[in-house]
């Protein structure tokens, strides 16, 4: 599998964990911010961590955007995590003045109940029987949650203070709020369904 597994290098981003956790998995992956790379991969991972206008910055500087929507709409299959997730929608609150990638109809939204931000294990429910995802605790660190406009890609949903999306899934496409690389076992085994080991 190596070099089919790209993980985005846009200057940001949680890649020391990820790394560990394939590493771990004994799965080969590539640190890429080619768009040969990306174009070509078997699986896309977008690991997220940092600010909705910086990821969207860098990844404009790198001429990344068409890239990543031209591999989404060839049917590469995608994984985005935290601020992953959150990019491929329209706009957020966090950048109010900055378009996201707009691949999904919607917006980023933040909390306005409890500690913000939510660091912690937090309970996922399961809303789509294709997620890879099953009804557990996963790792959260966030602010902001997305909210989609069609609902029917919503794949998890966890409370906090609100009843919000935490993962989505829609064909190729699939991206969650939590960290499953910090996730422990219910992270592992989702890495494992998603990466076919």
């Amino acid at each position: 599998m190596s070099d089919n597994i790209i993980i985005i290098d846009y200057n940001s981003g949680n890649i020391k964990s990820l790394l560990n956790l394939l590493s771990f998995l004994q799965v080969e992956a590539k640190l890429s911010n080619k768009k040969e790379d990306i174009l070509n991969a078997k699986k896309l991972l977008f690991p997220g961590q940092g600010h909705f206008k910086q990821a969207m910055d860098n990844l404009k500087k790198a001429g990344l955007i068409d890239t990543i929507k031209t591999a989404i709409d060839n049917k590469v299959d995608f994984l985005g995590i935290c601020l992953g997730l959150q990019i491929l929608f329209e706009k957020s609150e966090e950048a109010p003045n900055v378009e996201g990638l707009g691949i999904l109809k919607g917006e980023v939204k933040k909390f306005r109940e409890g500690k913000i931000p939510q660091i912690g294990w937090n309970k996922v429910n399961v809303i789509k029987n294709d997620s890879n995802l099953t009804n557990d605790y996963y790792y959260f660190v966030n602010s902001y949650y997305v909210a989609p406009e069609d609902k029917s890609i919503i794949a998890t949903t966890t409370n906090y203070g609100v009843e919000f999306c935490s993962s989505i899934k829609k064909d190729n496409l699939q991206a969650v709020q939590f960290h499953p690389e910090k996730s422990a076992q219910a992270g592992i085994e989702f890495f494992k369904k998603w990466l076919e080991l």
